[in-house]
């Protein structure tokens, strides 16, 4: 019984799957989490902010977290350009989540 469940499953069609799919990639959640802690930032800012990630990586994560709607992207007409990112209403409902990852970080972290 148990196994024609699991066998007609499909993980892709679950919630679970669909946020995953949002904020996988190395460096999302670490976006959404600057952004949450800081509100608004420049690209230049989250850049020295996530020391480890280049030019095209932040940038292809920016475009894709925009395109999912979970952060906005202010661009001023002016030289040089400025464009600042914040986090829209969608993106500020995966923060409780995104708490709550940190919360178990700090209390399930082996001591230093």
């Amino acid at each position: 019984m148990f196994k024609d469940y699991i066998e007609n499953a499909n993980f892709e069609d679950t919630g679970f799957s669909y946020t995953l799919s949002l904020i996988s990639g190395k460096y999302k959640m670490v976006i959404l989490y600057c952004l949450m802690e800081f509100e608004i930032v420049r690209y230049n800012e989250l850049k020295r902010y996530i020391k480890s990630i280049s030019h095209k990586t932040l940038s292809s994560s920016l475009k894709e977290l925009e395109k999912d709607q979970l952060i906005i992207r202010k661009e001023y007409p002016q030289i040089p350009p400025k464009v600042e990112y914040s986090l829209s209403d969608r993106g500020q409902s995966l923060m409780k989540i995104l708490d709550q990852l940190c919360i178990w970080g700090e209390n399930n972290r082996p001591a230093r």
